[in-house]
């Protein structure tokens, strides 16, 4: 993904909905899709004959054996397209890592080149029934094949890897780790649609979760779920004419390894100079500086994702961000703290692959956070996946 846009605060971001989370929900997740696109459309004051731009980041995320369908476990944007009886002349899909901030920078340049005039962008994620990471595989193939005999298999594993090299190189205990979550978890909690609605958790429930895979516990993951989010995008001089305060993106960036290497092997070092490089691209596409955001909402799909964010994207200095968190730097309720968490992230409502990050960013920005509104946030980033695979954007509630 091209770290620039076309047109950097020239698209914004004009309407949202955004369907109640479940382990499993009632309904199949095309259903869902279909009401939650409508209900998107609706609240930007469009019709779904407006809505000539279709896009996504479809990828199922389960390692185990359980088949891809699209309206039934993902949901691809002509699925989505052709079931609401749309005729649009743009359709895309994300194929990285980084599936929303990929989407978004899809639909900002398809608006930004006259390809289409209001852009739906959705995820729809999906927990199958049984275990998540389930295989009947005899035999390991491919890349595979030189880590899964050892045990080494998987996303947790892969965090885990990186997360332990982090507390050996600079000190980190596993205890300070416990900010993070229940701070992800009492934002959460304050949310409707959340999982997690009414259930905060202390350090010590944190503490006696089990671990997964050293340093990892239960509670450092992200709960899947069924769920999904819509959000409607046009240009500025046409969100001028809709009923919300427009929310304009002002920049850009993504980011993939660059020396080959297993798929789940990270080292810390890649993290690192990738995720920097990711920094570099974002500042420089949107023209501004860590110290001009107000809210950076950080990806959380595994916690140890925050330390990573905070450190690539200049908010604290390389080896410091566990300190920084187990300070209070991260509370959102004290008038000092880096609210990077505020929206609850994915530990707080559940596994919906940066959709709460871009989410808080639209609310606050525009003002539609209610009883959670912060005043003062003018300037947003939300980032999505590892610093090194994925990628972040920056929205303002001005053009600057």
């Amino acid at each position: 993904m091209s770290g620039r846009l076309r047109a950097g605060n020239q698209v914004a971001v004009v309407g949202y909905a955004h369907s109640a989370l479940a382990r499993h929900a009632a309904r199949p997740l095309g259903t869902l899709a279909v009401d939650t696109a409508r209900a998107a459309i609706a609240d930007a004051g469009l019709t779904v004959a407006q809505i000539d731009g279709f896009v996504t980041g479809a990828r199922f995320p389960t390692v185990g054996d359980h088949p891809a369908t699209d309206g039934v476990t993902m949901v691809s944007s002509a699925w989505l397209a052709a079931r609401l009886g749309a005729r649009p002349r743009h359709v895309a899909g994300f194929q990285g890592t980084g599936q929303l901030p990929g989407s978004v920078a899809l639909a900002v340049n398809a608006i930004a080149a006259g390809a289409a005039d209001h852009v739906l962008v959705h995820r729809a994620l999906h927990n199958p029934a049984g275990a998540y990471h389930a295989s009947d595989a005899h035999e390991a193939s491919g890349a595979r094949q030189w880590t899964m005999p050892q045990g080494f298999f998987g996303p947790v594993a892969t965090i885990a890897l990186a997360y332990n090299e982090y507390l050996q190189k600079y000190g980190a205990s596993r205890e300070s780790m416990a900010a993070v979550v229940v701070e992800a978890r009492k934002n959460g909690a304050r949310i409707p649609w959340s999982y997690w609605h009414g259930k905060p958790l202390t350090a010590g429930d944190y503490l006696a979760a089990p671990m997964i895979n050293d340093p990892i516990r239960r509670l450092d993951c992200d709960l899947p779920v069924d769920g999904v989010a819509a959000f409607v995008l046009t240009s500025a001089r046409r969100a001028a004419d809709l009923p919300h305060r427009p929310v304009y993106i002002a920049g850009c960036a993504g980011a993939g390894p660059t020396r080959p290497g297993l798929a789940l092997h990270w080292p810390l070092d890649d993290i690192r100079t990738v995720g920097a490089e990711t920094g570099r691209r974002l500042w420089e596409s949107a023209g501004i500086g860590p110290a001009d955001v107000d809210l950076p909402q950080l990806y959380d799909g595994f916690s140890p994702f925050v330390y990573f964010w905070l450190e690539a994207l200049g908010f604290c200095p390389e080896g410091e961000a566990h300190r920084f968190v187990q300070a209070g730097g991260i509370d959102s309720d004290s008038p000092k703290g880096l609210p990077v968490l505020s929206g609850g992230g994915a530990l707080g409502n559940g596994r919906m692959h940066g959709i709460p990050q871009m989410l808080e960013c639209y609310l606050q920005l525009s003002g539609r956070a209610a009883g959670r509104q912060r005043e003062q946030a003018r300037v947003g980033l939300a980032a999505h996946a590892s610093p090194h695979l994925g990628g972040a954007v920056v929205y303002s509630a001005e053009q600057f």
